[in-house]
């Protein structure tokens, strides 16, 4: 089932363009990994499928998802590390979406966020201060405050990007998880380009003259050729 599909679509800043013409469908369970130099627009095509940014050509049609249900890590937090707020409330706040209406979080709403701790975990840190966990712990509150938004399609921007080995291989394998056994759609634009930490079943490579989009074994292929 196609969740979101791109068609022809370029997107740039002030009339100038930054990636050009991609094709592509994001399916349920796809594993995506989208590498690139600096510059190579990896971020913008993000902002794109997100509705943050409009294109100059092309289209975002979601087919399967509504876009205010995806759930999006950033990467820069915009949780200050310092900040007086509780897992639980942090996770919670993942869930806005689904309000509607309402101004306050309900039952189902405390229901979601505590099953997206347990599903990575941190059930046990619901109570903590944010301030008070290690990096790599808040890095899974932060993912979980995207599961939490969604149950068909997470997008990541470096989501290990100041975290340690250790932590790293963590994070990657609990998204390895919730993609193989939940079944959610994973999007992550990564720099870590050996073929350990393309964790990914498919690769996006943009920043060349050709855009590349296939198998990781595929891309792995042509790297080695090239």
């Amino acid at each position: 089932m196609v969740l979101v599909e791109l068609e022809d679509l370029t997107l740039g800043y002030n009339g100038q363009a930054v990636v050009t013409d991609v094709n592509l469908k994001i399916e349920e369970g796809d594993f995506i990994c989208v590498v690139g130099p600096n510059g190579a627009g990896k971020s913008t095509l993000v902002k794109g499928i997100l509705g943050l940014l409009a294109p100059m050509n092309g289209k975002v049609v979601y087919r399967n998802l509504q876009r205010n249900f995806i759930g999006y890590m950033p990467q820069e937090t915009k949780v200050d590390a310092n900040f007086p707020a509780s897992v639980m409330e942090v996770v919670l706040a993942g869930t806005l979406n689904g309000l509607g209406t309402r101004f306050w979080y309900g039952e189902a709403e405390r229901e979601i966020a505590i099953k997206s701790m347990m599903w990575l975990g941190i059930g046990d840190l619901k109570d903590v201060s944010f301030s008070e966990l290690s990096g790599g712990q808040r890095q899974k509150v932060l993912l979980a405050r995207s599961l939490a938004a969604t149950r068909k399609l997470l997008i990541l921007d470096e989501p290990s990007n100041s975290l340690d080995m250790s932590s790293k291989n963590e994070l990657y394998r609990c998204l390895e998880k919730l993609n193989r056994e939940e079944g959610i759609a994973v999007m992550m634009i990564t720099h870590d380009l050996d073929h350990d930490n393309l964790i990914g079943r498919k690769i996006l490579s943009l920043g060349s003259d050709e855009i590349f989009y296939g198998t990781t074994e595929e891309f792995v292929r042509k790297v080695h050729h090239e």
